[in-house]
């Protein structure tokens, strides 16, 4: 994998200190993998995993566990390579693989667990991709394997504007973290959003990141996991604001903005 420079490494370490977190997907993935299916799950195949932050944690959680991270860019791949998986004991190293691949691609590992989290999946902008993608992973999971997709929606999360954070990041300092949010198209139901950043000594590192993403909603996406293969679907709802709980449920409240998992139980 190639070094990108010094800017790459930036914008990579301000993305998971403001975006990722892992530690739920760690934490939380297994148990109700278990929920659902009542087996352990030591297998995880992180989808869009840009710099694998969730591989390397998942491997180092426990010695049973091995990761692989997909992603079609070479770039956060490298980063991830470099900064973590690199810097692991060798033997939690030896049960972390990153490749650079299309998730349309069934993989021949079969995976308990698979997970496209930030909504990174709302990149596929018709059916046909989507279906696709679903069929792709049902084939790369075990007999009772899992598949998260996390989702958001809500009148909040297409009305244009911004909003901003003040966070702390090791190594770096002070910085402010702005999420943009374009103009909604309507008709296809898509949008655009920009990430940006401002760095402690007042510079603003401007469109990092750029997504142009369908607005795929929850019963749309549970039909198309039925079609896929998947025997049953199940939907993860927040219990609250701030305790990071969720709940499986059949109703979810109206909300300006609502965050969700829909997972696919093979």
């Amino acid at each position: 994998m190639e070094n990108r420079g010094l800017a790459a490494d930036l914008k990579y370490q301000l993305y998971e200190a403001t975006v990722q977190s892992p530690e739920w997907q760690v934490k939380n993935m297994p148990l109700f993998h278990k929920k659902f299916t009542g087996q352990i799950g030591t297998s995880m195949r992180e989808d869009f995993s840009g710099t694998g932050r969730i591989s390397c944690d998942w491997a180092k959680k426990s010695k049973s566990n091995r990761a692989v991270g997909l992603d079609l860019d070479p770039e956060p791949l490298d980063f991830g390579e470099r900064m973590h998986r690199s810097r692991l004991k060798p033997e939690i190293r030896s049960r972390v693989t990153f490749i650079q691949q299309d998730v349309l691609v069934p993989t021949r590992e079969k995976f308990d667990m698979i997970g496209a989290h930030n909504f990174s999946f709302f990149i596929f902008l018709d059916r046909e991709t989507l279906l696709k993608y679903a069929k792709a992973a049902f084939r790369s999971l075990n007999k009772r394997g899992t598949f998260f997709l996390e989702m958001a929606g809500g009148d909040g999360f297409i009305k244009p504007g911004s909003s901003e954070e003040k966070i702390t990041v090791p190594g770096v300092g002070k910085i402010r973290y702005s999420w943009e949010q374009h103009q909604y198209d309507s008709v296809a139901n898509t949008n655009d959003y920009s990430i940006h950043f401002k760095l402690p000594d007042g510079r603003w590192m401007n469109d990092e990141f750029r997504y142009h993403w369908r607005l795929w909603q929850i019963r749309e996406v549970r039909e198309i996991l039925s079609e896929a293969g998947f025997k049953r679907t199940e939907v993860l709802w927040p219990r609250d604001e701030k305790s990071g709980r969720y709940d499986a449920v059949e109703t979810g409240e109206h909300c300006d903005v609502w965050l969700a998992y829909v997972v696919g139980v093979k």
